[in-house]
């Protein structure tokens, strides 16, 4: 955004021409002569109804939102989730403000550092619209920042960027600011670290990079939203997190203690466990099936004699099973050739259109069947 763009979104005349069109289509904004400034206000509608879920404080009170920040943003959902809360905060990388507005509630003074002066100023209109007076935008890289700072903080977030090159790196190392070799100054200036990572991002990845840390991976809405390392917070441990839904957590040295499951016997089972996307990541399907009796698992997929819907101990899609049996393509081809099938995949070396295919199937509802890999075998589970 240019500082034109921003100064046009602060007028009075625009932001009355944004609130009377919230609700139309905004090629048909941009189109219309009678309205002022009509391709900012198009532009900016567009962003206010891309984050009407996504940022329900931020569209409510119809904040600025530059193109870039909305694609990049963590949802507010995501925000609320994180364990922080403490005197003061440093946010090392601000950007739209979705972390720092949520935390805001939760810190007494909230220091936020953007090197973009004009998105800096944004945030400090986005603060004053929505009456939020603890948080000082300091237009700052992180570098900088620390380099100068004689302040000691309770904690910091950093959401490192990672489209510094043409190819996205989900590497920390490969990221601005690189808080790998930022951390002993970190560990200095906060007693509590939060890093956020990319979806990407492999569990174990950081624990090899920072021993003492605990890693969550969350979730909203069945789909992988953040991989987030703490430090200084607690006990290291392993935490699955769907937002809304359920949280569990596992202490990072019990996670490899649990014997693997007994040879499996597919004429037992019932019903199938789909466990959220945020387990499945973390790593802990399981660890976290493993007191839930009458269960089976390697770590994709879990399966269950009797229905266990509705149980707060299982996070994730249950489903009777029709048959089971390991993949077997002429079989499945006579049974399901020419009909509509949704497929699920764990912890499989296929792919859904090699799977077609093979099956001559299309994409649709007559069928729904799972494939995943359980002691070595491919198994096909129709479901329903």
């Amino acid at each position: 955004m240019t500082r034109e763009e921003f100064l046009t979104l602060c007028r009075d005349d625009v932001r009355i021409a944004i609130e009377c069109n919230i609700d139309r289509e905004p090629t048909a904004i941009a189109l219309d002569a009678r309205v002022v400034e009509r391709r900012v206000v198009a532009s900016q509608v567009k962003n206010l109804q891309r984050c009407r879920l996504k940022h329900p404080t931020l569209y409510a009170a119809r904040c600025i939102l530059p193109d870039r920040s909305v694609e990049q943003s963590s949802s507010e959902a995501c925000a609320a989730a994180k364990p922080l809360r403490g005197e003061s905060l440093l946010d090392m990388t601000c950007g739209l403000g979705g972390d720092t507005i949520e935390l805001s509630r939760r810190f007494s003074h909230v220091v936020a550092l953007e090197r973009d002066e004009v998105l800096a100023d944004v945030v400090r209109e986005n603060l004053r619209r929505l009456g939020i007076t603890n948080v000082d935008v300091v237009t700052a890289s992180a570098e900088e920042y620390l380099e100068r700072c004689d302040e000691h903080f309770s904690a910091i977030i950093v959401d490192p960027d990672r489209r510094i090159s043409e190819r996205r790196s989900v590497r920390l190392e490969d990221s601005s600011p690189n808080v790998v070799a930022l951390m002993p100054r970190m560990r200095q200036v906060a007693e509590q670290i939060a890093i956020k990572c990319s979806p990407l991002f492999d569990v174990d990845e950081a624990r090899r990079l920072f021993a003492d840390c605990s890693v969550e991976v969350v979730s909203l809405r069945g789909e992988c939203k953040e991989v987030n390392i703490y430090i200084g917070l607690s006990e290291p441990h392993l935490s699955a997190v769907a937002v809304g839904r359920a949280r569990y957590d596992a202490r990072c040295e019990s996670i490899g203690e649990l014997p693997l499951p007994e040879s499996f016997r597919a004429s037992d089972y019932r019903y199938l466990i789909t466990p959220d996307v945020a387990l499945q990541k973390a790593r802990l399907v399981r660890h976290s099936l493993c007191g839930v009796a009458d269960c089976w698992s390697e770590n994709s997929f879990g399966f269950a004699m009797q229905s266990v819907e509705g149980r707060i101990d299982v996070v994730g899609r249950v489903e009777p099973i029709r048959s089971i049996e390991p993949l077997d393509w002429k079989s499945l081809k006579r049974r399901y050739g020419g009909r509509g099938v949704d497929i699920v995949l764990r912890d499989c070396p296929l792919d859904v259109k090699l799977i077609h295919k093979r099956l001559s199937t299309r994409s649709g509802s007559d069928y729904r069947l799972a494939f995943t890999r359980i002691c070595g075998t491919i198994y096909c589970i129709c479901l329903g």
